[in-house]
């Protein structure tokens, strides 16, 4: 089946939006064998939305269009499909229900204003959206079965899961096929060399697709298999994520493509224990990510970004003597603060970090892209020093950061009983 995508929307068209959901939509029509064939923008313009929907009818089986679903004089689709297929605009009592049901949640009615989002084309079958008032809808155009759903991605991404792909693959006939997924996610490998050392997989498991997404500094390895044989299919993805582990090694930091904080975060709740941080260079990013998870506050006690040498001395306890002699960015240092940071948090783990992001402050000994780290525990304070080949400032902060949660992590994994 052949498949396109259409982003509406000007903002999109300008640049001012990065448009995010075609990546996102592109990626799981793929994995259902949806060859998609074009990927098309179009701005907040009546004559060139009915231009293009028109083609898109007369050329692709399936089409996902998101955005201009709103309530604003400028949230065309709905009219512009209607237009399109020749058919008439009409009230949707389903589509209001669904209305009702999202603002019922908040205590609150449907406000007049947004009743046009309600209005859809003559035999449109509306989509739920669980986490917005746009409801999306489904509605064929030419030979060509649409699927319109809001332009905002965390809506766009539920009602595209849900919704969506069950419904493709019922009107395309293998509602009984399962698709099977499984991620790793890993840290310390160039893709290249991850590419490399995969080489293979094909071979030995056929019925498993390879995929890979970078996202700086993490890559996920993507694992999919197909068919109509459930017990067969995870049988053969188990075997193929265990291959893919072992060629990978420990830099494999999850088997479930969680986030290297999320991996953190599991860890501290299985050994039950807690951590403070201390961070120089990355400026309060460990930290960030940290929190980023529900439930921090059970593990995460204390946080300092100790930047100046004078913060370093005066809260952490670092001594004069030790900055003196060897620097800021040091072993001894670092050594010092990991342990102060532990001491005045009260956590089971004290972590810190100290270097030189960049561009500039690099020396012969110390060139740019130097970390220290620290990690801190009641038996002993393990200090490492690494080096990013990169110049730019914000790449080697996120370099140093998941490095510094990736050696907590293994310290973790080494202190499990």
């Amino acid at each position: 089946m052949i498949g396109e995508i259409l982003s509406t929307g000007d903002e999109i068209c300008q640049g001012s939006v990065i448009d995010s959901n075609s990546a996102h939509i592109a990626y799981l029509l793929n994995e259902i064998g949806i060859a998609v064939t074009r990927h098309t923008c179009v701005g907040d313009d009546m004559d060139g939305l009915i231009k293009i929907l028109s083609d898109i009818g007369k050329h692709a089986d399936i089409a996902v269009i998101t955005g201009g679903l709103g309530p604003t004089v400028d949230d065309l689709s709905a009219a512009a499909a209607a237009k399109a297929a020749g058919v008439e605009l009409e009230f949707n009592n389903e589509a209001f229900l669904f209305m009702e049901e999202y603002f019922a949640k908040f205590s609150r009615k449907v406000p007049g204003s947004d009743n046009k989002q309600a209005v859809l084309p003559s035999g449109a079958v509306p989509i739920v959206n669980s986490c917005g008032t746009a409801p999306g809808f489904i509605f064929n155009i030419g030979r060509c079965r649409c699927y319109f759903l809001p332009g905002v991605p965390k809506e766009m991404e539920k009602m595209i899961s849900r919704s969506v792909i069950p419904d493709i693959l019922a009107y395309r006939g293998d509602e009984k096929s399962v698709t099977l997924r499984k991620e790793l996610s890993l840290f310390g490998l160039p893709e290249a060399l991850v590419n490399e050392k995969l080489k293979g997989l094909d071979a030995m498991f056929p019925g498993v697709k390879l995929g890979m997404l970078a996202r700086f500094p993490v890559i996920t390895v993507k694992l999919t298999a197909a068919g109509i044989d459930k017990t067969g299919l995870v049988h053969e993805i188990e075997k193929a994520a265990q291959w893919t582990a072992e060629q990978l090694g420990d830099k494999v930091f999850s088997l479930d493509g969680r986030s290297m904080e999320a991996e953190i975060a599991s860890l501290l709740v299985k050994n039950k224990a807690t951590i403070g941080v201390a961070e120089s260079c990355t400026g309060g990013l460990i930290s960030h990510l940290l929190t980023n998870v529900a439930g921090s506050s059970d593990y995460f006690l204390f946080s300092g970004v100790t930047y100046s040498n004078d913060a370093k001395k005066s809260i952490l306890g670092v001594s004069e003597e030790t900055l003196q002699a060897y620097g800021a960015v040091s072993e001894e240092t670092i050594r010092e603060m990991a342990d102060g940071v532990r001491r005045i948090s009260g956590a089971s783990y004290g972590l810190a970090t100290s270097g030189i992001a960049g561009p500039s402050g690099g020396m012969d000994e110390k060139p740019v892209g130097t970390v220290c780290v620290g990690i801190s525990t009641k038996d002993e304070t393990a200090v490492y020093t690494f080096h990013s080949p990169f110049k730019e400032r914000l790449s080697n902060k996120q370099i140093f950061a998941i490095c510094a949660l990736d050696l907590l992590r293994k310290q973790l994994l080494k202190d499990i009983t």
